[in-house]
């Protein structure tokens, strides 16, 4: 289990999350709520951790929205800090460019 995630899912649980200004642009590109986002995280998988990231530590997530769609979240915390959790973006994933359970890129 990525180390990243189980912070992300326990600054999500104590209530110190963020949405970036693209996550809120992408949420709602793609009919998202930040709600139904935010409860899915604890049923996720994590598809890539990146946990030496330039801009602090993030996790790619595959969640399912409220009607059990997939889609993918990247949530990081920032660079330096120990909080809030952030939600970087969620968008839903191409079936051409992931393969069928979205949990690898297609080659």
């Amino acid at each position: 289990m990525s180390k990243t995630f189980n912070t992300v899912c326990a600054l999500i649980r104590e209530g110190s999350v963020r949405i970036s200004e693209h996550g809120y642009d992408e949420l709602a590109a793609d009919s998202l709520s930040a709600r139904e986002v935010m409860a899915g995280v604890y049923d996720g998988f994590v598809v890539e951790d990146y946990p030496d990231y330039p801009k602090g530590p993030c996790v790619l997530v595959l969640q399912k929205d409220r009607d059990g769609q997939p889609i993918h979240v990247v949530w990081g915390i920032p660079k330096g800090h120990e909080s809030p959790a952030v939600l970087v973006t969620a968008y839903r994933p191409n079936p051409d460019v992931w393969t069928d359970d979205f949990t690898r890129r297609r080659t």
